[in-house]
């Protein structure tokens, strides 16, 4: 347990490694002070997703993060984008009501929305309501069971926290030393937008020419480090370009479904087909993003990314031009991901 008091501005009176006997945090609860002050919810749901689930603070993987947010009336600041950090971050935000705004003070709230916009999901399980400070103790164990549901905890998993990605590398002699190696490093800087552990996001490297070669598999590397620096120690290896056949040998069948990513990244035209490989992957579940450089046709480009076509498929004449991809990229698994889950 944690505890965050906020005011004018949030401030952490223990982490959640601070107290590891109920007494003592009972104790330490009890013993906070008054701050006073203005409402800045916002502020302090940021403060609070930033700081108190990091490894360093106690945050542990592979345990939900929840987070509890108890108001009297109305927040005096903006909270939407914090409460979008925090459900990013895999936080479950639970907001409890006290006291809620009578309905002739309805006029003084400036976002009326904003329980909405706070939870984790708008689905009346990570809001709750109690009608005054006098009331409290009667909803502690209703609001004990919501906070310890598992099932309910929507928010747990996230894109950068649960997702495969399969990278299915040109290793074609049109590439070159140098220009596979931007590869590389454009590869890593979208591996090391996720969270890659045992119980977290998974990533795996096939490189291909006429032959595909297993760099390391989905579960090969369980940290971000490892796992960026094998992607940048890859050997190229030169030779002609089958990006179909190397297309069949992404199957994750034991895989969880809708969680299954593929970037394609290749220079050239492919001498075999793409699109009846792409077509069987699309019907696994596997979405596929294209990304094109230098000769890469744009059909076949097209071909082989997920619907819609314009926002899975991506193309550079330059290979330097690989990292400006990295944030849509990384955006556009996580918007899927949203939409599949």
């Amino acid at each position: 347990v944690c505890v965050c008091v906020r005011s004018d501005s949030p401030r952490t009176e223990f982490l959640l490694t601070n107290y590891t006997q109920p007494k003592e945090l009972l104790f330490a609860i009890k013993e906070l002070a008054y701050l006073g002050g203005d409402s800045n919810i916002g502020k302090a749901i940021m403060h609070t997703a930033e700081t108190f689930f990091i490894q360093e603070n106690g945050g542990r993987r592979g345990h939900p993060r929840v987070m509890m947010v108890l108001i009297d009336g109305w927040p005096s600041d903006d909270l939407e984008q914090a409460a979008k950090f925090a459900r990013d971050s895999g936080v479950n935000v639970f907001l409890v009501s006290v006291a809620k705004p009578a309905p002739e003070e309805l006029a003084m709230v400036p976002d009326k929305d904003f329980v909405k916009k706070a939870v984790c999901k708008d689905n009346g399980f990570f809001s709750y309501s109690i009608p005054s400070w006098f009331s409290t103790t009667k909803h502690v164990k209703p609001l004990t069971q919501r906070l310890c549901s598992l099932d309910g905890l929507l928010c747990s998993k996230t894109c950068y926290n649960s997702v495969n990605i399969g990278f299915l590398i040109d290793g074609s002699s049109s590439v070159g030393e140098g220009n596979f190696q931007l590869v590389l490093d454009f590869l890593a800087g979208i591996a090391g937008s996720f969270d890659i552990s045992d119980v977290g996001a998974h990533i795996g490297a096939v490189q291909f020419t006429y032959d595909q070669r297993l760099e390391f598999g989905l579960s090969d590397h369980s940290n971000k480090e490892d796992a960026t620096n094998a992607l940048k120690r890859i050997p190229y290896m030169s030779g002609g370009t089958a990006t179909g056949a190397a297309i069949k040998v992404t199957c994750w069948k034991k895989k969880k479904l809708s969680r299954n990513f593929l970037i394609v990244v290749t220079d050239g035209q492919s001498y075999d087909d793409v699109r009846s490989p792409a077509l069987i992957a699309h019907k696994q579940e596997i979405t596929i993003y294209s990304v094109g450089v230098a000769w890469a046709p744009m059909d076949d480009l097209r071909a082989m990314s997920s619907e819609p076509k314009d926002s899975h498929t991506f193309f550079t004449r330059e290979f330097n031009g690989l990292a400006d991809f990295i944030p849509p990229l990384v955006q556009g698994i996580c918007r899927d991901f949203a939409e599949k889950n």
